[in-house]
């Protein structure tokens, strides 16, 4: 097959792994501001798509650790193909169609460098990945940034309610929840700065590989406006089965909670970028969720849910590397093996998205519908509405986690007591 149609194969392939992790990943910046009600749902993924498109402008750093150095360069470039790289790409876009099903927040950037290393083991061999690089940039960073940043979520979270322990009146739990707009705003742009660098890094890689462009290059403008534009549209079209994992199936998300965990996520991330970490969002902000609901006393967290988000957190590498691997040798066939991959993993993709439509998510069978159609209704705006005979009653498992969380918490006075706000309920 010729190199430049391969070529071309291989970005619209990243681009639309870009688009999926667009989708996948917008649950770590808005599934907080959507619980609470601080946001609408389409406005909250509506900014998240503007801010990660601007993020991806504003840094490469990650980009070229993924384009030169993870996979190693010899004196011909670098020691993988273009054909390869499809293969590693459908070992990623496979995984994260998988657990978005499943509404497992995983991480994108763990699948996609476990699909180029178990396409390069195979297609190239041992030598061609950089262990040390993978160990520094990648493994370490996966360990410590969820601590971090649950140490730090829970550090903020137990400092806001020490701070506004007595002016606990609607208007402070309102200014927590105007502050996560900023705050979750600022998530969304980290997203940008570091989730998007990754597509950016491997299109680059193809180029390298294709002897489009000379070793060590950065991406060019095409290709992070490309990058930019394609995981802004995925963020726009809203993971909601994230969300809703991420909003409300680890803990019940406070206004001042959100705001802790956000901005714990926003420091962390940028952090990383700066360093040119290719760190998940996903972990960071799962990280910062549980540490802000440990911050609230009397606050319950799922355990067995975020058990499940932890193994998938250590699977999603070795999976999608074997599926990237199996890839690589059909793709070793030659043009035969491309196109059986390219059939089987569109069929393996379309199977997924048919499944989805046929049997929704779990934790609320119309949560989809429910969130994009009625942008949280409110208990309590329900009540008043169902009372005035304007609407019939929610027929049984319609109403979603985050119609649950999106009614605020009564005044105290209103109650006969006076405990704060994390010490309500």
């Amino acid at each position: 097959m010729d190199i430049t149609l391969i070529v071309v194969l291989v970005i619209a392939l990243a681009l639309f792994f870009d688009f999926t992790n667009g989708f996948h990943d917008t649950a770590n910046a808005m599934a907080t501001p959507i619980a609470t009600g601080a946001m609408k749902p389409k406005v909250a993924v509506t900014v998240a798509a503007v801010l990660n498109l601007v993020g991806a402008f504003l840094s490469t750093e990650v980009a070229k650790t993924v384009s030169g150095g993870i996979i190693r360069e010899g004196e011909g470039g670098v020691l993988i193909t273009p054909e390869m790289i499809f293969a590693g790409l459908i070992g990623a876009v496979v995984w994260n169609m998988f657990t978005w099903l499943r509404g497992l927040p995983s991480s994108s950037s763990h699948a996609l460098f476990g699909g180029l290393i178990g396409a390069a083991l195979v297609g190239a061999g041992l030598g061609s990945v950089d262990f040390g690089v993978v160990l520094s940039k990648v493994v370490l960073p996966a360990l410590l940034a969820p601590l971090i940043a649950g140490v730090v979520g829970y550090t903020a979270t137990r400092l806001a309610y020490t701070i506004t322990r007595r002016r606990d009146d609607k208007s402070e739990r309102g200014g927590f929840r105007y502050g996560q707009i900023f705050t979750s705003s600022l998530v969304a742009l980290a997203h940008g700065t570091n989730d998007a660098q990754k597509t950016m890094g491997v299109i680059t890689l193809t180029l390298i590989a294709g002897g489009l462009l000379t070793p060590d290059s950065g991406p060019p403008f095409w290709v992070v406006v490309v990058c930019a534009f394609a995981i802004a549209l995925g963020t726009y079209t809203g993971g909601w089965r994230i969300i809703q994992t991420m909003g409300g199936g680890l803990t019940e998300v406070k206004p001042t909670q959100g705001f802790a965990a956000e901005a714990s996520t926003t420091a962390t991330v940028l952090a990383s970028s700066h360093l040119g970490f290719a760190l998940s969002t996903t972990q960071v902000a799962s990280g910062s969720i549980i540490g802000a609901g440990l911050g609230r006393r009397g606050a319950k967290i799922q355990w067995g849910t975020a058990g499940k988000i932890v193994v998938a957190w250590f699977i999603t590498l070795p999976a999608s590397a074997a599926v990237g691997a199996v890839a690589a040798f059909v793709a070793s066939l030659g043009t035969a093996g491309l196109v059986i991959d390219a059939l089987v993993g569109a069929a393996v993709i379309a199977g997924i998205f048919l499944i989805s439509r046929r049997k929704p998510h779990d934790q609320g069978s119309a949560i989809e519908v429910d969130v994009a159609a009625t942008s949280v209704l409110s208990r309590r705006r329900a009540r008043r509405a169902e009372r005035k005979g304007r609407v019939d009653t929610p027929a049984a498992g319609v109403e979603s986690t985050f119609v649950r969380m999106d009614d605020p918490p009564e005044p105290a006075a209103s109650r006969g007591g006076s405990t704060t706000d994390g010490e309500a309920r």
